[in-house]
């Protein structure tokens, strides 16, 4: 056991870190006193892991891959990469619908916290949860299948609930995904025709430094199948394709990024922008991500451009996405269909947090901030931007009443 830092090296994890081989260990390790808390693949930004306590990391514990018979489903271990499932998947013909940006990240931790991809018709990676398997701070094993009246608290449960040792997810055929890179394209045809933008391909990212506000750096499509549904679109944006491979960060070498130009590849070789053999994104970096209901996509990005010679200085890159409306009560998509404006900041937060405080009050007061990444939102306003929030406290109340895994972020949150 020993101290160790999340991905992006601004958070140093305070407690111990263990790494039990057996289910025994976990329920011996959460039973012995104390505030644990679990620990995957350390992306988060914030201290949503962080305790004085026990940190406990399942990465040692006997790997689970199952599909089930009807071929519909599939049985994993919560610690498992989805980088690491995802070629396993392939060989046996089968696929998810979506994958985030990166690979690298863990299945328990993703769906924790909301984490995403993009498209217009997928859900979160949470929506493809179909069942969980939770050790509760009782030290009982709890299964929760879709449908069951807690479920839909217990997916995005900021690790409030215990640990997630399995998880059945959705899968469906194998199929193939092409991908295209345009560039920059005008921000007021992109404003104009919004929806037309983000449908013009099974997943859209629109990224820009804003170092520009006439046109954003690039437009890039994925696209399920041969059919093209961009058609003219990147044309009547200004937009011309990209003469060579391209990394969401102007100027940096686009190897890490994964094929481009329209090739097709397997789906897991495609909707991620990043290759899981290399290190992603940046490195060393601050995210921030905030999501909005679809009908003030708008006035958000409007917000954002106009504040973007104060954003350019301190940003990487930012990232536009969509997200389908779920009802996971603790999801930034509970209820509608959203967009989300991803901030990749150069590393330096304090000025990056006084910053946000301004964003998050030109934002329109319907977004809601990815769990796992930095904000500097007043915790009851959050709250409020959950209308299932209470109905979560009592859930975590339920499972966790002796407050086992409640850390500094849930106190802040008021749990």
């Amino acid at each position: 056991m020993g101290a160790e830092r999340n991905w992006a090296g601004n958070i140093g994890y305070r407690g111990e870190v263990a790494h039990p081989t057996t289910l025994d260990e976990v329920r011996s390790l959460i039973g012995a006193g104390g505030p644990v808390r679990m620990l995957g693949t350390r992306h988060c930004f914030n201290d949503i892991a962080d305790t004085a306590g026990t940190l406990i990391t399942l990465d040692r514990m006997p790997r689970v891959f199952e599909i089930n018979p009807e071929r519909d489903a599939m049985r994993v271990s919560g610690a498992l990469r989805y980088g690491d499932i995802a070629p396993l998947l392939e060989a046996e013909g089968l696929a998810l619908a979506n994958l985030a940006s990166l690979p690298h990240i863990s299945v328990a931790g993703a769906v924790s916290t909301g984490t995403h991809g993009s498209g217009d018709g997928i859900g979160s990676l949470a929506t493809a949860v179909h069942e969980l398997t939770l050790l509760t701070a009782s030290g009982e094993v709890l299964r929760l299948r879709r449908g069951d009246e807690r479920f839909a608290g217990a997916v995005v449960s900021l690790g409030a609930l215990g640990a997630i040792l399995e998880v059945v997810l959705d899968v469906e055929p194998t199929y193939q995904v092409s991908q295209r890179v345009f560039d920059r394209p005008r921000w007021d045809d992109i404003l104009e025709n919004l929806d037309a933008v983000t449908s013009a391909g099974t997943s859209v990212s629109i990224f820009t430094t804003w170092q520009r506000t006439d046109v954003a750096d690039q437009l890039w499509i994925k696209q399920r199948g041969a059919e093209d549904l961009a058609g003219d679109l990147p044309a009547r944006l200004g937009a011309a394709p990209a003469d060579a491979k391209r990394h969401p960060i102007l100027g940096v070498d686009a190897e890490a990024c994964t094929d481009q130009g329209g090739v097709p590849g397997p789906w897991f070789q495609r909707l991620p922008h990043f290759r899981l053999e290399f290190t992603p994104s940046a490195g060393e970096e601050l995210q921030s991500e905030y999501l909005v209901p679809r009908r003030d996509a708008v006035a958000a990005l409007q917000a954002v451009r106009a504040l973007a010679d104060r954003i350019a200085p301190l940003l990487l890159v930012t990232e536009i996405r969509t997200i389908a409306a779920d009802d996971l009560w603790l999801s930034m998509a509970h209820g509608s269909d959203a967009v989300g404006i991803h901030f990749t900041w150069k590393p330096d937060e304090p000025a990056v947090r006084e910053l946000l405080t301004v964003i998050e009050q030109a934002l329109p007061a319907s977004a809601r901030p990815h769990w796992g990444k930095v904000f500097t939102m007043d915790d009851a306003e959050v709250r409020s931007r959950h209308p299932r929030w209470d109905d979560f406290a009592a859930l975590r109340t339920e499972l966790d009443p002796e407050r086992r895994f409640v850390n500094d972020y849930l106190e802040r949150l008021g749990l």
